[in-house]
């Protein structure tokens, strides 16, 4: 099975992250593997951009009913707002954290308490967390965990 990395952050972001974004979610593909994000804008939207643009496969995870950004190959309409999240986390073999808010803090204790490896991009500084120097880093050390 291929392995699923999810791209966590925030709907709106800045463009800085934006870049880190797209050039993770390219690199994700690069190292054949499956993108899983919230499906919404920001860094979601720029991770798939990434993925998509190199060939890789995209999955969002949806909060409610809409279609999510356009750069999705499979759309998941959930109906559960932030519950998602957990869906989210859970389809991962691990997470990489592109700057965030409050919503991209409920991914990475979801994640912590799953035990799901988790690599940040000047993202939440919380332990369990590992910070890395931008995409190249976060994204080596994702999947070379399962290599």
């Amino acid at each position: 099975m291929k392995m699923q990395v999810a791209i966590i952050g925030a709907s709106v972001c800045s463009e800085e992250e934006y870049a880190t974004a797209e050039q993770a979610g390219r690199l994700v593909a690069h190292h054949h593997a499956t993108l899983i994000c919230g499906g919404m804008g920001g860094v979601m939207e720029a991770a798939c951009k990434g993925a998509r643009g190199a060939g890789g496969r995209t999955i969002g995870i949806l909060p409610d009913t809409g279609n999510g950004n356009p750069y999705l190959d499979v759309v998941i309409r959930t109906g559960l707002g932030h519950a998602r999240n957990v869906v989210v986390v859970q389809s991962a073999d691990a997470v990489i954290a592109i700057g965030g808010s409050h919503g991209t803090l409920s991914e990475l204790a979801i994640a912590l308490k799953l035990g799901k490896p988790i690599f940040g991009i000047n993202s939440w500084d919380i332990e369990g967390v590992v910070q890395c120097s931008g995409a190249e880093e976060a994204v080596e050390r994702a999947v070379g965990r399962f290599a």
